[in-house]
């Protein structure tokens, strides 16, 4: 008997045992799963501080409104597309497609951006005509092949929804308008900083061992007068968000900054775009020409097509296959995969 008493307290000590052992284990897999907002504000190094607006300063409330207006079709006239339809989080926030749809399938006209690091642009558009982040957000919600929407009418919907309705007093203390809608969108868009790949582990951080010997050599082939790629993809971001042409083709059907100044030697110049998360952004170019990081390379290498405003830094590289998959290799390593997996940033 005293053996069995033994047993059974035995058995009881260990069942409780058991059971405070999986109640800690599922405390410890919450509190790892509880979302660091904080993070949301960080700069990494080498970056300068985020530029948000004085009337559109960061905060949490601002954040949650604007990330859920991303992901809600509600923006677009038939309730089929939202900003994520073209800018998908596994993608750098850009898309695969050459020109994404709008609704009712309608084509778009230009390839779409990455949204990486977007907050930091000192103008958007391929041609530069939008001055700030809040007046871009009303570009796509009013364009034809896009979301064909008007924000006003957007608005008078967005009033008779609870969430929306408190959300604007909250965050803007204000009834929701195009004021408020525009605002949230930009503060979570200005949180989509892109800072922690391999080289800027190398770079920024010291890690020696962040980058393969390929991607060093492509890193110095980067920067070299050899190339002159880092004249217009310099700095943190990749871009001096200067107006090229870089030799696509002879004749474009796109006008590019001619668009917005009238001007002949603004024809077909584009926005430099930012290198970051290249590798996942692809097709390449306005009008998505190139499916892979090697046929950009092999562009350059071949000095271009003679265009009137080519830029004259566009000329024959005369590079080894070695050294363009260097370059490729170097390019590979923009890729920041905490960026692209980060939960905050998913609906």
């Amino acid at each position: 008997m005293k053996t069995n008493r033994y047993l059974i307290k035995t058995q009881k000590v260990i069942a409780i045992a058991l059971s405070l052992f999986v109640l800690v284990q599922c405390h410890k897999d919450t509190q790892t799963t509880i979302p660091n907002y904080e993070s949301l504000t960080e700069i990494p190094i080498g970056f300068p501080s985020m530029p948000f607006p004085q009337d559109n300063e960061f905060t949490l409330d601002r954040w949650e409104m604007g990330k859920k207006l991303f992901y809600d079709p509600i923006l677009s006239v038939d309730n089929t597309i939202s900003c994520a339809s073209c800018h998908k989080a596994s993608l750098a926030f850009a898309d695969d497609k050459a020109f994404s749809p709008g609704v009712k399938n309608r084509p778009g006209v230009r390839n779409a951006p990455s949204l990486a690091n977007v907050g930091y642009h000192p103008y958007y558009l391929k041609e530069g005509s939008v001055p700030s982040l809040e007046m871009q957000v009303l570009v796509p919600v009013q364009e034809e092949n896009e979301f064909a929407h008007d924000m006003l009418v957007i608005t008078e919907i967005l009033k008779s929804n609870s969430y929306y309705a408190s959300m604007a007093l909250k965050s803007y203390n204000r009834e929701i308008d195009p004021y408020v809608i525009v605002r949230a969108i930009s503060t979570f868009q200005r949180t989509l900083v892109s800072g922690n790949s391999p080289y800027d582990q190398y770079f920024y951080q010291g890690k020696s061992t962040a980058l393969s010997e390929s991607a060093r050599r492509g890193l110095d082939l980067f920067n070299s007068s050899k190339t002159n790629c880092s004249s217009c993809h310099g700095g943190f971001n990749f871009s001096d968000y200067s107006f090229q042409n870089n030799g696509l083709a002879t004749v474009y059907n796109d006008i590019g900054r001619k668009r917005l100044t009238g001007k002949a030697e603004d024809e077909s110049l584009f926005k430099v775009p930012s290198l970051r998360n290249v590798e996942l952004t692809a097709p390449y170019m306005h009008n998505g020409r190139f499916g892979t990081l090697l046929q950009v390379v092999e562009h350059y290498n071949s000095g271009g097509k003679n265009h009137f405003n080519k830029s004259k830094l566009i000329k024959p590289l005369n590079l080894s296959t070695q050294e363009k998959q260097d370059l490729v290799a170097f390019l590979k390593s923009l890729t920041d995969d905490d960026f692209v997996n980060n939960p905050l940033f998913r609906p």
